[in-house]
């Protein structure tokens, strides 16, 4: 029989739930006998007619028989127009990443006294355009620092939607780059419609919501998100890295590594700060004089900024640091703030530079770029079959990935940086978070070298790694 579906098995994917609600009933198809069947002698007596197994004057139908013991086939896929399947996606995506919001801040008022769910609503809205970077404007300012914790939460659900609308429409492994952003351009104009919609409905009284802007940061986050996605579904992606230079793929991945591995021991060192600051965190909840809703509201609030905290402590060990206000700096070698909002987040911000710690504490991007460039040769040098001889890696090769992974980790930590700033209402806390550029042309000259020690040194004295 032919392949009944392409669509594996996902309890994440919306169209798979639906499909599995349905009753589908398929039957066997049987062969047709070419030969008349042998009959003993004497069979059939006179007068008697024979049993027609097959109706050859109903040539169109199949005869349909059960098995006994034989498992009911699945059904048959079926391709959603694409129309369809882009509106349920980019619905689902967008639901899915506004309902925490709602029941987190619908939970905290109504513990507090100030129950309602059109008031959580409202709220929830607000911090739900927040996390996609759209300012707000409120009596103290604009509030445009985005919670980069709700935001990757929101980028991975368009990134699911992207996936399962590939599905949905039947273009799974197809490798068609126009399909997937097709898909792409779907989601990223349903979802600005959304955050139109969504910023009317929050402007108002109190708040103030510029729709364009709104529907521009929206279609940009569906536009990017859905394409990653989408790019997965059709494996457009995998074909375009055949396709590109091994170099580039080299330097690409191995830039991203190291990327990642900044924005990890950025991460690591964040968490470490805080707990050694714990008690002044405490102080800090103490101050606003909340219930136990409200001391929890003001911790998960400031886990939701967690991401943006990673990301200018990443900055921070680069080199360049970040600001917590206009004139402000902190860094390795000058700390320079004014008064800070009362976040336990933020007490874990060194008081003054770190001496002979913040030279050593220079050596962590370098570490990581050595890492990621070892662990390139290792994968490299990797031999199908034991006994193989590894490949030959000519310094051309290995040079030339080294110095595309600088400027391929460079863009992703100032692309990092830049989402994680923002201000924080008028005046001295209007600017936040690090220089995107300096963190980029930073980063990708330390990334370029330290990757190239790394492979040198990997091609030299790594040894072969086992099949």
């Amino acid at each position: 029989m032919p392949s009944t579906t392409d669509r594996p098995d996902d309890s994440d994917d919306p169209f798979a739930v639906a499909e599995a609600a349905l009753d589908v009933r398929e039957t066997v198809p049987v062969e047709r006998p070419t030969a008349p069947i042998d009959r003993p002698t004497g069979a059939l007596e006179a007068g008697d007619r024979p049993t027609v197994l097959v109706d050859e004057r109903r040539l169109g139908e199949q005869p349909t028989v059960k098995v006994p013991g034989q498992r009911k086939p699945p059904p048959r896929a079926r391709r959603a127009p694409l129309p369809v399947a882009v509106a349920f996606a980019t619905l689902w995506a967008a639901a899915l990443a506004y309902l925490p919001v709602f029941a987190v801040i619908g939970l905290a008022r109504t513990l507090e006294g100030e129950g309602g769910l059109g008031g959580a609503a409202h709220a929830g809205l607000a911090g739900w355009l927040l996390g996609n970077g759209v300012p707000i404007g409120t009596s103290i300012g604009s509030l445009g620092l985005p919670p980069l914790l709700l935001t990757g939460f929101i980028v991975w659900r368009l990134n699911r939607a992207g996936l399962h609308v590939t599905r949905a429409i039947g273009a799974r492994r197809s490798g068609r780059l126009g399909t997937a952003l097709l898909v792409a351009f779907g989601i990223g104009l349903t979802y600005s419609l959304l955050g139109s919609v969504a910023a009317l409905a929050v402007d108002g009284k109190g708040t103030d919501v510029t729709p364009g802007r709104a529907a521009i940061n929206f279609f940009v986050l569906g536009l990017l998100g859905a394409f990653v996605g989408s790019l997965r579904g059709t494996d457009a992606l995998g074909k375009l890295a055949h396709r590109s230079p091994k170099v580039l793929r080299d330097g690409l991945r191995t830039g991203v590594m190291a990327a990642l591995f900044i924005l990890a021991a950025g991460a690591g060192a964040t968490g470490l700060s805080v707990a050694i600051g714990g008690g002044q965190a405490a102080e800090t909840i103490s101050v606003y004089h909340t219930g136990v809703a409200g001391q929890a509201g003001i911790t998960l609030l400031s886990l939701a900024y967690g991401g943006n905290a990673a990301v200018w402590a990443a900055a921070y060990l680069v080199g360049p640091g970040f600001a917590l206000g206009t004139g402000s700096e902190v860094g390795l070698t000058d700390v320079m703030v004014g008064k800070l909002p009362a976040m336990p987040l933020l007490a874990g911000v060194p008081d003054g530079p770190m001496g002979a710690t913040g030279a050593a504490l220079l050596a962590v991007p370098v570490l990581a770029g050595m890492a990621a460039g070892w662990l390139l040769i290792l994968r490299l040098k990797r031999v199908d079959e034991p006994g193989d001889k590894p490949p030959e890696l000519p310094w051309s090769q290995v040079l030339g990935s080294s110095l595309l992974a600088g400027p391929a980790a460079g863009l992703l930590l100032g692309v990092a940086c830049q989402a994680s700033g923002g201000p924080l209402g008028d005046g001295r806390l209007a600017t936040i978070g690090p220089d995107p550029w300096q963190v980029a042309l930073v980063a990708t000259i330390v990334v370029a070298v330290s990757v190239a020690i790394g492979t040198a040194a990997a091609r030299t004295f790594a040894p072969v790694p086992k099949a």
